[in-house]
């Protein structure tokens, strides 16, 4: 699917033949270019950037009415946070004028970078452009090609939410680069998890989809949705990385194994009194144990003629 010019409009109208275009492409170093659909969007970015761009206050920019990403874990946020306090915002994000509420912004992209920013008490470097609803939607979806893609449960969420709230699926496979098959795949994963269970997990970047499609099919069983919240109440669950949230949720709504009851061993007694043997059997076996200290040689007599017994045996089935 061609998605190479999704970002063009947002980066405002090229002049033709002007320096100032011509500058900030030359800002991109020819042979270490990113090229393909990732390259363009890596452009576009570079363009907003060399524009002029506005320092807006974050408290006055609020979230999209879907979110894309959900919250990351503690330890990776800090370290980003730090590389902000420490070396500045060198990407701007993207808002556009909030849609409803004069003097305010909705983000469309760079969310942590808001929240590092607003954490550090500065102003936030942004590029301001009008957007439709679904424009705001393809620039996130092209944003998280050109940087860190997101995780399976991430994507499935961002695409059950989008069309709850009215998007059309042409719009959503666009913003996340999938056929209508996959799509499909990806909002019934998310439709079949509880929504609060997936946020409480988090992004969990190392499972797939079968395992979530297998944690699924285990919170379909009497208690299991209930055991899954009191494990992500727990503090200390919570600290863990999503991953492991994941995998601790997994663990505790495993199917329990139904214990076997031992069946007693019968004892078989000649007609001598001798103790010779003893069994044990149930649907699927019979299980035949020859005491060789009561009758030390009928075990190996009992294999010799084992054959001869058969034999009979298929007889009386004739």
């Amino acid at each position: 699917m061609a998605r190479k010019h999704l970002l063009s409009d947002l980066a405002g109208p090229k002049s033709r033949g002007g320096d100032a275009d011509v500058s900030a492409q030359e800002n991109i170093t020819p042979q270490y270019a990113p090229r393909g659909a990732i390259g363009a969007v890596s452009r576009s970015i570079e363009l907003l950037k060399s524009q002029s761009l506005t320092n807006l206050d974050p408290d006055l920019i609020d979230a999209p009415a879907v979110t894309d990403r959900l919250d990351e874990d503690g330890e990776q946020f800090e370290e980003f946070a730090r590389n902000i306090r420490e070396n500045g915002q060198q990407v701007p994000i993207l808002v556009r004028p909030h849609p409803s509420i004069e003097g305010r912004y909705q983000i469309a992209y760079g969310r942590r970078r808001l929240r590092a920013v607003k954490a550090a008490g500065l102003q936030i470097k942004a590029a301001v452009r009008n957007m439709t609803d679904d424009e705001l939607v393809l620039a996130q979806g092209q944003e998280n090609s050109a940087r860190q893609d997101l995780s399976f449960i991430e994507r499935a969420l961002y695409a059950a939410e989008l069309e709850a709230k009215g998007f059309q699926r042409s719009v959503i496979m666009s913003a996340l680069a999938v056929d209508k098959s996959n799509l499909s795949r990806l909002i019934q994963a998310a439709t079949q998890l509880p929504t609060d269970i997936i946020r409480g997990i988090g992004a969990a970047p190392k499972t797939g989809r079968d395992r979530w499609g297998e944690l699924a099919a285990r919170l379909g069983t009497d208690g299991a949705v209930a055991q899954a919240r009191v494990v992500l109440s727990d503090d200390e669950v919570k600290a863990l990385p999503s991953d492991e949230r994941f995998a601790r949720v997994f663990e505790a709504v495993a199917p329990k194994k139904a214990k076997k009851e031992k069946v007693q061993a019968e004892v078989w007694q000649a007609d001598d009194g001798v103790k010779a043997a003893a069994f044990r059997q149930d649907k699927r076996t019979l299980t035949l144990m020859i005491d060789k200290k009561a009758a030390p040689e009928f075990g190996d007599y009992l294999l010799s003629v084992l054959p001869e017994i058969y034999a009979s045996f298929k007889k009386t089935k004739q």
